[in-house]
């Protein structure tokens, strides 16, 4: 039985919310210029191939034709092992930002009468939020960054009302670059009602040298109701395998595994992320000298005049306002591929010692970083 399609000219619509999300730009690759090595710093990805032995354990991998482990126990309980929790308390996700759309989807969105969740995140962050929180049916609510893009949070202890469901707190933040201390998000989780959902995004914190920062597994033994999300992504130089996990207790991972994408982590990604998880040390060595070039980075940086936020991730953030597509543009005429974002200003993912070199070069040419407030 067929019915007569009586509107033949009408588009299929998207829901209304699709056309006010942001649309997600993902760093561009570097462009050719002749005579220079082109070097792409404009995704935050970690410039070190995997381990060898996290690449023989992909090699070894050969069971395609079958699904994977939908709760990824090994992983489970390879991490369980590493940050000494229950492996229950593990939900793995397709990257951290996967693990995060679990969450979304379980604790924000609208109820039964149409009302939406709010949920809080600082502003500038990671650009994903506003568009994930939009999908799952909340309503974002920015909160500016402080000077020196730090996370304002007394403003977004005031902005927490009975609508809020979920607060995202990113440390260090992507893409200004400072991390959250222990004694500020403490104080913070003190101020919110116990029955808001408070996620601790430490995609970076593998790189993170200063003492005083937040540890969100300490968080989370300590709070029930904070969530932890982690990478294997950025340190592990695992990216393109799309692997991470959120931390929390029972009561929140039970529900998270309702809603959590099935599959989402493959056989190929969970065995690599054992591997590199028991070869950390590796790991900690080539994250180390990931930090080195950030050090000298940021010291060649203001040494040249540029005033720029403390780093604390794998990235440098360049605040420079309306002259960031101007500055883009530049890297990009040097063989550097950066991340604009527009009217606020550039982050740049260290990288090789040429393309960081380069980029403190052409910085000691650029008169209008020096001018930054």
């Amino acid at each position: 039985m067929t019915t007569e399609n009586t509107s033949p000219h009408d588009p299929v619509q998207p829901r209304t919310v699709i056309g006010r999300m942001p649309k997600y730009a993902a760093g561009k690759p570097p462009r050719e210029v002749p005579g220079l090595e082109s070097f792409k710093l404009s995704s935050n990805e970690n410039p070190l191939p995997p381990l060898p032995e996290v690449v023989a354990a992909i090699h070894a991998q050969l069971d395609f034709n079958r699904y994977p482990d939908p709760l990824s126990t090994k992983l489970r309980n390879a991490l369980s092992e590493f940050l000494s929790v229950p492996a229950d308390d593990v939900v793995t996700g397709a990257g951290s930002l996967g693990a995060l759309t679990q969450i979304l989807a379980t604790f924000a969105g609208q109820d039964d009468d149409g009302v939406q969740d709010e949920v809080i995140f600082a502003w500038r962050s990671f650009e994903a939020y506003p568009i994930v929180v939009q999908t799952a049916g909340a309503l974002p609510v920015r909160v500016p960054l402080r000077d020196g893009g730090r996370h304002d949070l007394d403003a977004m202890a005031a902005a927490v009302n009975e609508r809020t469901s979920v607060i995202l707190l990113c440390t260090p933040n992507n893409p200004t670059g400072p991390a959250l201390h222990r004694a500020e998000v403490e104080a913070f989780i003190h101020k919110v009602p116990s029955n808001v959902l408070i996620v601790i995004d430490e995609a970076y914190m593998e790189f993170v040298r200063d003492p005083e920062v937040v540890d969100g597994i300490e968080m989370y033994r300590k709070y029930a109701n904070v969530v932890v999300l982690r990478t294997f992504s950025k340190a592990h130089g695992l990216a393109n395998l799309r692997v991470g996990y959120s931390v929390s207790h029972p009561e929140i991972t039970a529900e998270l595994r309702i809603a959590a994408t099935a599959f989402a982590v493959s056989s190929i990604a969970e065995d690599a992320a054992v591997a590199s998880l028991a070869h950390y040390d590796k790991v900690v060595e080539r994250v180390q000298k990931i930090v080195d070039e950030r050090t000298r980075v940021v010291a060649g940086l203001r040494q040249l005049g540029w005033n720029i936020p403390a780093a604390d991730g794998n990235f440098v953030w360049l605040p420079l306002g309306p002259d960031t597509a101007e500055f883009v543009e530049l890297a990009a005429g040097n063989a550097l591929s950066v991340r604009g974002f527009e009217g606020d200003g550039v982050r740049v993912t260290i990288g090789e010692v040429e393309a960081n070199t380069r980029l403190l070069e052409l910085c000691g040419n650029y008169p209008k970083g020096t001018k930054l407030s």
